[in-house]
């Protein structure tokens, strides 16, 4: 469940992942942490927490493989702060949030913590509660993958540019051989 960043007011604000993502990824997770409910969406997970559980306060079991697409308004532009530090502390899933690259927390959480990175291709049409596609948003996503399970998924998944972060101090030269 997310909630789209440009609601406006008085509508709803609730647009789920569109199911392509997780045909692509082939995976089934354990927890779905910022859920609308099981059987009121297509993640493909197990158990999940809504909102009325708080994915966030929730303790995350060593091992779980979680999807995490957190609400996008709540706390405004910095409210995915917390669930990206919940999510890289427990370091097992898939996490989707708005590609804000210029953002302080951008580079102050993702970059030094993410594992690989994926830009989908154009610009994702979230899925509203009554089933409604929704239109093309003002901001593009950043699928985020911590854990090998989840980054082999996701590099194979073809939804779009995979990249990985090299850290300072880890950079080599590519020679080309003749």
């Amino acid at each position: 469940m997310t909630k789209h960043y440009e609601a406006a007011i008085g509508q709803s604000s609730d647009w789920r992942t569109p199911k392509h993502y997780f045909d692509a990824l082939g995976l089934t997770f354990d927890y779905d942490v910022a859920s609308p409910g099981l059987g009121q969406c297509w993640v493909p997970a197990q158990h999940c927490f809504t909102i009325v559980d708080d994915g966030l306060k929730q303790p995350w079991l060593p091992g779980w493989l979680v999807f995490m697409n957190p609400p996008f308004n709540d706390g405004g532009r910095n409210g995915v702060i917390p669930w990206l530090g919940k999510f890289f502390d427990h370091g097992n899933g898939i996490a989707i949030v708005r590609a804000c690259t210029s953002a302080g927390w951008f580079h102050d959480i993702v970059v030094p913590r993410a594992e690989l990175l994926c830009f989908p291709r154009g610009k994702t049409k979230f899925i509203a509660a009554d089933g409604s596609i929704g239109k093309s948003p003002a901001h593009g996503i950043v699928i985020i993958a911590a854990g090998e399970v989840a980054c082999t998924a996701l590099l194979q998944s073809g939804l779009g540019c995979c990249c990985a972060i090299v850290k300072p101090g880890r950079v080599q030269l590519l020679r080309r051989t003749a």
